[in-house]
């Protein structure tokens, strides 16, 4: 195929040799499947502020940091090197997050280069050595939901000790791909909204929204899964610094009573509305 542009400079460094195909599209950025030597990655491409329909920015950019005085003076102040700082310390954000769950054990592609806002990274795939379907893409027996459902909680549960909410998890940025082992289980993608769990405000309200996204799909294959509270039972472990990689959960929670946030509770009955739509636009997108 034709390289594509933004492609060129890691085809001229010598990074790529050639590109493949284009891997998916989607809000945020363009995927490809490219070879260097005899290995087979992925290239995504990051596109332009105002190409993305990412929604809710501030929520995710909140408390960000950058160490350069000078950038963090004129992304407070919204100058156009401000904007551009803004944007570079949104892409580097999903390689600081890859490197970082890929310490504590989490499966994610591993990255390997970041040059131009085009992030070179492993491609996950499935036992045939294809690229790894979206759970969007599968049908589950009863078994395989309830055993996929166990390992991505235990996915976020590293996760969250790493001091990492995703801020988007779904059925379509969850891959089954095959492990080192030859086992075929969950790999979590698409972390350039990730936000630091200690540091956002908003932290809480997203690490619930991703369990009970991920719950709600599975429960079509396992309605048992539709009352689980693993989502709040983790927060409450994680606030109370009692949560680690292994302990064990329930999937029962009852919280105290306390005075109701009503403002709170309609930014998320909205938040809930416009997912919903994305997800039935994805669903028209791939028909």
């Amino acid at each position: 195929m034709k390289t594509p542009k933004r492609l060129q400079s890691l085809l001229e460094e010598g990074l790529i040799d050639t590109v493949v195909r284009q891997l998916m599209s989607g809000k945020e950025a363009t995927v490809y499947v490219v070879r260097q030597g005899e290995h087979t990655l992925c290239a995504k491409v990051y596109k332009e502020a105002q190409q993305r329909s990412f929604r809710q920015a501030v929520d995710y950019t909140e408390n960000r940091r950058t160490r350069n005085s000078r950038q963090a003076r004129a992304m407070a102040k919204g100058t156009r090197f401000g904007r551009e700082a803004a944007e570079a310390a949104w892409q580097s954000a999903e390689v600081d997050a890859l490197r970082r769950l890929a310490a504590a054990g989490v499966r994610v592609p591993t990255p390997y280069q970041f040059l131009d806002g085009v992030l070179l990274m492993e491609l996950l795939v499935d036992a045939e050595g294809n690229a790894a379907p979206r759970l969007n893409d599968v049908q589950f027996s009863s078994a395989d939901a309830l055993r996929h459902h166990a390992a991505l909680i235990r996915e976020v549960t590293r996760m969250l000790c790493a001091g990492v909410v995703h801020g988007d998890l779904s059925e379509f940025n969850i891959l089954l791909a095959e492990n080192a082992a030859g086992e075929s289980g969950p790999a979590i993608i698409d972390l350039p909204q990730a936000v630091d769990a200690a540091g956002n405000n908003h932290a809480s309200r997203m690490l619930l929204r991703d369990v009970n996204n991920v719950r709600n799909f599975f429960a079509r294959f396992a309605p048992e899964l539709a009352t689980t509270q693993y989502g709040a039972e983790l927060w409450d472990l994680y606030s109370a610094g009692l949560l680690q990689p292994d302990t064990p959960l329930t999937g029962v929670f009852a919280p105290e009573r306390a005075s109701v946030d009503l403002a709170a509770i309609l930014r998320e009955i909205a938040a809930a509305e416009e997912q919903e739509q994305e997800r039935l636009m994805r669903l028209q997108s791939t028909d």
